[in-house]
């Protein structure tokens, strides 16, 4: 059991036939969308490591799912250097302009204005950080100049591009949340993009050749600063150049969680995904949940009880911490843990979720502070990874948070500036709440998973707040289950939130579904029809034979995406 037996379990045949999954034994990336995936595997063919893969993924994806991510997202990269044996989190999140003050999104009454109205406004716009992130992550672990990394997502903005389902799904979605200059792009002509359709985009084109010749540091100080600046005023935003200009990318140290016998990597706080998800696999972690069918009712109902606790926990003590002083010792306890596993029964739901008292197990004293609002789900952002034939590691998600951001477009430029301030809650004097210089709450959860010190797992997910529940459901599928890669994350996902909001997909049996609904289980299918996605999340993963070496890569089903592998050692 354990390792040994999730390795014997991948199926060789089975993945290197399926077209979103590959096995190979030199390099593999994966993405939400094929033809990034194409530029990271490229780079590692021609000697490139996994983050210079990671980067030409990125850049990539700005022209092939700029409605997800781009030059204006922010975002984490997971990075495992193998020769060091050292693991650290580059932290691009996008952060609150030096002019927000706690009552952003209030209007001239003090009412909270609606999510729909304040998620396209310029005062939603946040600093950008993946640009500066990649900055760091090449001069840090790189060895490919930035001009070849780049010259993929020239061509894929220059040159014909083929336009896949993603972006015809979520435009006849989300169109109505684009500006004019955006849908120039999206909707020519007043036309949405279809499946088939070719595009060309040569704004983005130029600011992609502008990076290129001035660095990543031109959308902070240079001649794409000034253009995203000119927008934003326009528009009667807050960002300013001194606000690009000031921005500082951050190393850190992950959040180091576990699972019986394995150890996971995640971003700390203020990203909040990594958190939750760390607790509810400690929480799970004693009933030994594979004593259940991985299809059982029990199953089901273990995963969306605890992931309502450590919601509810996430809502209450999670936010920047250079704001706030958060119990992070408290939360992790066993006996803490403890005592939210008491409030679990197999008889019913519990009725009415609250949060636990975490500082009774700190040495300090801490003040309560008004919970978050729930949050809302969305089927934003993306993830992407790569690993190379040295054992490094690039596991990263970015976005510019809601499905095409804040709709607005920098004229002449080609991309879409993010709306990352809709993360903070809205609610002033509460957890979360908005902040000058304060990152908002992120749910991104790129994950690095390790076994006796060595990393044989990389996995995230896009999804908003569901991305916790994609990726604690895969991580479980694979450790606990010991699943095939390509099952693991085809087998159907739950997402729960504290308020007993429930979204189920399609497959779960009829029989665990009415048993579920005796318990006051109300499942919510309306992820199918009003979102671009047909299932919750869409994983991206890798797993590394620590013996033979072999890779295992996946790509979900809901996004045009692969996973690829080199089967012969790259050519340099």
């Amino acid at each position: 059991m354990g390792i040994h037996t999730i390795f014997q379990n991948q199926q060789k045949e089975k993945l290197t036939k399926h077209k979103k999954t590959d096995v190979a034994r030199y390099g593999m990336a994966a993405s939400a969308v094929k033809e990034a995936t194409d530029a990271g595997t490229k780079v590692l063919e021609e000697g490139g490591n996994a983050m210079d893969a990671v980067i030409a993924i990125q850049l990539a994806l700005a022209a092939v799912e700029g409605m997800n991510t781009g030059i204006g997202s922010g975002g984490y990269i997971v990075y495992h250097d193998s020769e060091k044996k050292k693991t650290e989190v580059i932290q691009g999140h996008s952060k609150a302009p030096d002019a927000v003050t706690s009552s952003l999104f209030l209007d001239e009454n003090g009412e909270i204005i609606p999510a729909d109205e304040r998620s396209v406004h310029a005062k939603a716009v946040a600093v950008p950080g993946m640009m500066k992130a990649l900055e760091t992550a090449l001069e840090r672990h790189g060895t490919m100049p930035l001009e070849r990394l780049i010259e993929p997502a020239i061509k894929l903005a220059d040159e014909d591009f083929r336009v896949n389902f993603l972006w015809e799904r979520t435009l006849d979605l989300f169109q109505d949340r684009l500006n004019e200059d955006t849908k120039k792009v999206f909707v020519p002509n007043g036309k949405p993009l279809r499946e088939g359709d070719l595009i060309r985009q040569p704004d983005l084109a130029k600011t992609l050749r502008i990076i290129r010749d001035k660095g990543f540091k031109s959308l902070y100080e240079g001649e794409l600063a000034d253009a995203v600046i000119d927008t934003i005023h326009q528009n009667g935003g807050l960002l300013t150049k001194e606000d690009l200009m000031n921005y500082e990318v951050k190393i850190e140290e992950p959040l180091w969680g576990s699972y019986k016998e394995y150890q996971l990597a995640f971003p700390a706080p203020p990203n909040g995904g990594g958190f939750t998800v760390a607790q509810m696999l400690k929480l799970l972690e004693p009933y030994n949940l594979s004593q259940y069918d991985a299809h059982s009712w029990q199953k089901y109902h273990l995963i969306a009880e605890f992931m309502r606790l450590a919601m509810e926990d996430r809502l209450n003590y999670i936010e920047d911490p250079e704001f706030s002083d958060l119990p992070m010792t408290g939360l992790m306890h066993p006996d803490y843990l403890e005592e939210r596993r008491k409030l679990f029964s197999f008889e019913h739901r519990i009725e009415n979720v609250k949060c636990g008292n975490p500082w009774q197990y700190e040495d300090r004293e801490g003040t309560p502070a008004k919970a978050a609002s729930e949050l809302e789900t969305g089927y934003e952002t993306t993830h992407f990874t790569a690993v190379d034939r040295w054992g490094n590691i690039a596991s990263c998600t970015s976005s510019i948070e809601r499905i095409f951001g804040s709709g607005i477009m920098v004229p002449g430029y080609g991309f879409i500036l993010n709306n990352d301030l809709t993360d903070f809650n809205p609610e002033p004097d509460s957890v979360n709440e908005p902040n000058a210089n304060k990152y908002p709450v992120s749910s991104k959860t790129p994950t690095i998973v390790f076994h006796e010190g060595k990393p044989f797992f990389t996995l995230g997910s896009p999804g908003g707040p569901t991305i916790i529940a994609s990726v604690l459901q895969v991580l479980l599928n694979v450790l606990e289950y010991e699943m095939d890669l390509e099952d693991a994350i085809a087998e159907p996902r739950i997402y729960n939130s504290p308020k007993l909001s429930t979204e189920w997909e399609d497959g779960i049996k009829k029989e665990t579904l009415e048993i579920l609904a005796r318990m006051g289980y109300d499942p919510d299918h309306g992820f199918n029809t009003e979102s671009s996605d047909n299932r919750i999340g869409d994983v991206q993963a890798i797993l590394i034979d620590p013996v033979t070496g072999d890779m295992y890569g996946a790509a979900d089903a809901p996004r045009p995406g692969d996973a690829e592998g080199l089967d012969e050692p790259p050519k340099v």
